[in-house]
């Protein structure tokens, strides 16, 4: 199979409730971005796009090699700066475009592709994620891990933060807390790819109750029928950064990759 051309789009803003100035925090001597940046660029992606609304991400990015592209400051969400992105840019609607959080220094390049290549192997998607088992059972009861449920053929059928799907019989039986878990329970990792062509339709779309119910995007776009397919990571990502004492445990994670 031939390589798959692709564009990863980093949306980069300052202004982080948790963390102000996220992606400019020092990283071992770096920039948090500069490191998200470089996951992308081993990807093997055609075009790295750094998309911001602040100068002062830009010219530290200009300052490291990177490519931005600037973007309004009232964008509620990553999707609608990434929309701008593409038509600032000038994208075809066929094209292909990797969201990378610029908060994910440890996103492994492999799961870059991986999602890359399978929206290029589904011509009806519109958008395509990953997602990893389940084999911690709290994390099923965990609201802030997001589960997913999919079809036969990987579409998928719905996103949330509650226990999906609820093993009825088992949790009736050994009591929800309790005894082993069922298989097929799939954690959603925050990394997507889409079509340009639904990206321009993207801001168009109105916010439905779902998504403000269970403060997940990506149900607006399950909502307003989009195709989403959902894959199982050929890798397990390292934790994103949320907050400084999140930094700290991924600056501990790269010094050790360093040493050994």
């Amino acid at each position: 199979m031939s390589p798959v051309e692709f564009t990863v789009i980093i949306p980069a803003r300052e202004g982080s409730t948790r963390f102000p100035g996220k992606p400019l925090a020092d990283l071992l001597g770096q920039p948090m971005i500069q490191h998200v940046h470089q996951r992308a660029l081993e990807s093997g992606a055609a075009r790295v796009l750094v998309a911001t609304d602040s100068e002062r991400i830009a010219e530290v990015a200009r300052g490291f090699g990177a490519e931005v592209v600037m973007t309004r400051a009232d964008h509620p969400s990553g999707t609608d700066r990434l929309a701008e992105a593409v038509e600032r840019e000038a994208m075809h609607d066929p094209d292909i475009v990797v969201n990378l959080q610029g908060d994910e220094p440890l996103m492994p390049p492999a799961l870059i592709r991986q999602v890359a290549a399978m929206l290029a192997q589904r011509p009806d998607a519109d958008m395509a994620t990953l997602a990893t088992p389940i084999v911690d059972r709290a994390e099923v009861f965990n609201p802030n891990v997001v589960k997913v449920v999919r079809a036969r053929q990987g579409r998928a059928l719905y996103f949330s933060r509650a226990p999906i799907p609820w093993d009825r019989d088992g949790f009736a039986t050994q009591g929800a807390q309790n005894g082993a878990l069922a298989a097929g329970y799939l954690r959603h990792l925050g990394i997507y790819a889409y079509r340009v062509s639904f990206l321009r339709r993207y801001p168009g779309l109105s916010e439905v109750e779902l998504e403000r119910a269970e403060s997940l995007e990506q149900l607006r776009a399950l909502w307003h029928g989009a195709r989403i397919y959902v894959d199982v990571a050929d890798d397990l990502p390292g934790p994103g950064v949320d907050t400084p004492e999140d930094l700290a445990k991924v600056a501990a994670i790269l010094r050790a990759r360093r040493v050994s």
